[in-house]
């Protein structure tokens, strides 16, 4: 009797936790990448792209080592991380230097294109979270990592990090 009571309350909980994702906005269909630091600074994270039930992608950032309010831009740039001075390709919405998160849908990039969860996880493109949005700050690139087809590229390290174009 304890056993199937443990059952119930465990699929009980199960249950709950299943419940706290809203229903139906995502296909199961995900790629996680890696941000490497890219100055000084000690940081770095992930990136997760999950496709939603409409075909666009789910961008959600995460980083350890940030701290302050802060609001860190983030850069989605054509070509891999090494390239100096590569086009930006959409900007994401800003870390909040508090928690290390950002999150935006992305259906379009920044020439009003539209692009598709597929289009994006096949892109040639990199992230890149700067210091600031202008100025030398902007210069700073605090955590970078490629994705799409530039995950397959072998650049790696602070120093194979680009400056990116300054406007």
């Amino acid at each position: 009797m304890k056993k199937l009571a443990a059952l119930v309350l465990g699929l009980a909980i199960f249950g709950c936790q299943e419940s706290e994702q809203p229903a139906g906005e995502f296909t199961g269909n995900e790629v996680t990448y890696a941000l490497q630091a890219g100055s000084v600074y000690a940081i770095s994270g992930v990136v997760v792209i999950k496709e939603r039930i409409d075909g666009s992608a789910h961008v959600v950032i995460n980083l350890t080592g940030t701290e302050g309010t802060a609001q860190l831009p983030v850069h989605l740039h054509l070509g891999n991380i090494s390239e100096a001075d590569a086009d930006v390709a959409a900007l994401l919405n800003p870390i909040n230097a508090a928690n290390g998160k950002s999150e935006t849908i992305v259906k379009q990039l920044a020439d009003e294109t539209p692009v598709t969860y597929a289009e994006l996880v096949d892109i040639n493109a990199c992230i890149k979270i700067h210091l600031g949005e202008s100025g030398p700050e902007r210069d700073i690139i605090l955590a970078a990592g490629n994705i799409g087809k530039a995950a397959l590229d072998a650049a790696s390290g602070r120093a194979s990090i680009g400056v990116c174009k300054s406007n």
